[in-house]
């Protein structure tokens, strides 16, 4: 059943203002361009220079409008000519670096200190701002940034623009900006499209699928917005209440189940975090949603003592299957190889004389991947298991079996995790996590993991 389409949000007043601006300064600056052919004719660069060179207010946000007007109809080769552009003219200037460099070394103070950030700050930083003051800027800058995302899969030279993207958008997206807001049945049909487009972890299937998500009593679903972009989820949680740590997602997701009463729960189950805006990837505000989630929940529901995650393993399948071509691993043993050689066999976890053989040494794996394998950072390996840890949670239980949808097994053999957020615990493991690498773990992790390591022979 379709959700009637609701009304959405008003744009807000400093939104109409800058329009209002906009329009005036456009005016502006088509008279300007009338008279100034030269300048009519200025391309898409020359343009972002006049935009830093310094106007009024009204022709630059008109200017700001303009050039991101005609950025979005660039195609692909231009739009990769601009980000060189902005990669190799608007880094700083050299000539007030060299200055502010010889002042301080001259006359060290504070007043030479801050000439010689200001110099130092690239010219793309100042751009990306006055880019902004554009109606919609915010927005079109996020697109931008994803476009960037996308060329940057060959041009790792284009990294320094980048590296200015999320600088700005860390401070633009800050938690002080953000708006928690719950989803529910009642929330604009255009907001509700928005979450089923964007789930990422377990897919929403249909109107009726969603409302099962986030209509019953003992379901819940949070969403960060953020006043630039209207309507925009950036992030949601999905929520389920339980009375006890699930070991697998198919009772969540059941179609027909018996609702919980929320005053029997005593755990709340986030089964799903999904960003909504790929050119936000890397700005973090992922852990201000759980641990707001985590406040607005307990406010209704004060029998809530357990909080944890029933999270995918996205990367598992693919570690395991080099592990398991490699004769030298550290924690496949050959009898292991043996036994994981059915995960090869199509439907092998529907058969119970093929899936049994395979439990214990494909948990071992498991145990000894979230625990041992690690990127060339020293950062597990694992993506949802970096983001889990860096926000305080402890990895708490590892199962089998607990996804059998295509996706579960293909990326992960079927293995999910419970992250556990201990509320008395969280700094001391973000902590332990951010300065040493250490994955705080349960005991019965750490046993499955050493298990792995002692059966596997030394070398030599």
């Amino acid at each position: 059943m379709r959700k009637p389409e609701t009304r959405s949000m008003n744009t807000s007043f400093f939104g109409e203002l800058l329009q209002t601006i906009s329009e005036r300064g456009r005016a502006l600056l088509e008279r300007t361009r009338r008279v100034d052919g030269k300048t009519r004719s200025a391309n898409l660069i020359d343009l972002c220079e006049e935009l830093l060179s310094g106007r009024g207010e009204a022709s630059g946000v008109a200017l700001a409008r303009e050039i991101l007007s005609r950025y979005a109809m660039l195609t692909t080769g231009p739009r990769i000519a601009f980000f060189e552009a902005l990669a190799n003219r608007f880094g700083p200037d050299r000539a007030r670096m060299e200055a502010a460099i010889e002042a301080w070394q001259q006359s060290p103070s504070d007043e030479s200190a801050g000439e010689l950030h200001q110099a130092a700050e690239p010219r793309r930083q100042e751009l990306l701002r006055r880019l902004n003051l554009a109606p919609g800027g915010t927005a079109s800058l996020v697109k931008m940034r994803e476009q960037l995302l996308d060329a940057m899969d060959h041009r790792d030279d284009l990294a320094i623009v980048d590296a200015d993207f999320v600088h700005m958008f860390s401070s633009w997206f800050n938690r002080g900006f953000l708006v928690l807001r719950r989803i529910d049945w009642s929330t604009p049909a255009n907001i509700l499209e928005k979450i089923i487009r964007h789930e990422a972890v377990h897919k929403i299937r249909s109107w009726e699928d969603l409302r099962r998500r986030i209509d019953p009593p003992d379901r819940f679903c949070y969403a960060f917005f953020h006043p630039a972009l209207v309507d925009e989820p950036l992030i949601f949680v999905e929520v389920a209440l339980a009375r006890e740590l699930p070991g697998s997602i198919a009772p969540i997701l059941a179609v027909k189940r018996e609702p919980l009463e929320p005053d029997r729960a005593t755990t709340a189950v986030f089964y799903s975090i999904s960003n909504c805006q790929r050119g936000l990837a890397g700005v973090t505000f992922g852990h201000f949603l759980i641990k707001q989630v985590v406040e607005e929940i307990s406010q209704d529901n004060p029998r809530l003592s357990t909080f944890v995650t029933l999270s995918p393993a996205p990367g598992f399948a693919a570690w395991l299957k080099r592990e398991r071509e490699n004769e030298s691993s550290a924690v496949i043993t050959p009898q292991d190889r043996a036994a994981l050689a059915t995960l090869d066999r199509e439907g092998w976890w529907q058969l119970p004389d093929l899936r049994a053989p395979v439990e214990q040494p494909l948990m071992r794996a498991a145990a000894y991947y979230f625990l041992h394998a690690r990127n060339s950072r020293g950062l597990p390996l694992d993506p949802v298991a970096r983001f889990h840890l860096g926000n305080g949670a402890r990895l708490e239980q590892l199962h089998f079996l607990a996804d059998a949808s295509e996706n579960g097994i293909g990326h992960a053999n079927g293995i999910m995790v419970n992250y556990l957020y201990d509320l008395d615990d969280i700094e001391k493991n973000h902590e332990a996590f951010a300065e040493n690498r250490t994955i705080v773990a349960s005991n019965a992790v750490k046993r499955l993991a050493r298990s792995a390591s002692e059966l596997v022979p030394a070398a030599g």
